[in-house]
């Protein structure tokens, strides 16, 4: 599936733009992750941009999310490997992500909430004008951005080998350099 055909399959599936924008943001993250690690970024921007293809229909039972998403994407043809990563995103299976793209997705998801919304608590609202440091500053206060799963961002040196630090800059830099798909 070429990047044309999921983001038309993503927008089949999901009507919601800010999903789709974390969408976009996952996928960034995963392409620069994958730039890092020296894997293939198409197939792992695939992953990103389709890991939550499912969630406008599970919604209402959030225990199906990523296992129905892995099923529509198997159905598509996808790679095992793109479906197995989806399905293990979503930590309340409590499978833990085994192969490299695995990892990288469980760890990327949750910190596309942090960065945008550390972005959006900025006077100008603009990730351009965000700082890795501003990120791993709000990583601290627990009260903010509940929703980004501290834990599992913080697992990134034990999944990836990669510090908190570096996987924060990785993800900005991804992040700000897709900022115009983004709005911000």
């Amino acid at each position: 599936m070429t990047r044309g055909e999921a983001l038309i399959t993503l927008k089949e599936n999901i009507s919601n733009q800010n999903l789709i924008k974390h969408c976009f943001a996952v996928e960034a993250i995963m392409k620069a992750l994958a730039r890092r690690f020296n894997e293939d970024e198409e197939k792992w921007g695939l992953a990103g941009l389709l890991h939550d293809i499912d969630y406008e229909k599970v919604k209402d039972d959030l225990s199906q999310h990523s296992l129905v998403g892995a099923k529509i994407l198997e159905d598509l043809g996808l790679d095992k490997d793109i479906c197995q990563a989806v399905k293990v995103h979503n930590e309340a299976h409590g499978i833990a992500p085994e192969t490299l793209m695995e990892k990288a997705l469980f760890a990327a998801d949750p910190l596309t909430g942090l960065i945008v919304a550390a972005a959006l608590v900025l006077p100008s609202k603009k990730i351009k004008d965000l700082t890795a440091d501003n990120v791993l500053n709000r990583f601290k206060e627990k009260a903010f951005a509940r929703g980004a799963n501290r834990e599992i961002i913080g697992k990134c040196e034990e999944l990836l080998g990669l510090g908190l630090e570096e996987f924060t800059k990785i993800g900005l830099g991804a992040i700000q350099e897709i900022d115009s798909d983004l709005g911000l």
